[in-house]
């Protein structure tokens, strides 16, 4: 199964409120510009391997595991 951009986006926005990090905190942890961050977990933005890298590191996240399915989502 491919994972959209959406629910890429929804996956890396759900793990960053559970660690408790606002947008600010993980653009400094991660290097990456708040508003990529903003695009990102809207589902507007395209992230290369290296910024999912980067967005993935500082939240304990293995970017394998992030593109392998679908986020969770209450409906689910």
């Amino acid at each position: 199964m491919r994972i959209s951009v959406t629910d890429l986006g929804e996956k890396l926005r759900q793990r960053r409120i559970l660690l408790n990090l606002s947008q600010a905190e993980l653009s400094d942890l991660s290097g990456i510009s708040m508003r990529t961050i903003q695009l990102v977990e809207q589902g507007k933005g395209n992230p290369s391997l290296d910024t999912m890298v980067q967005l993935a590191d500082p939240m304990g996240l293995r970017v394998d595991l992030v593109l392998k399915e679908p986020a969770k989502t209450n409906e689910q």
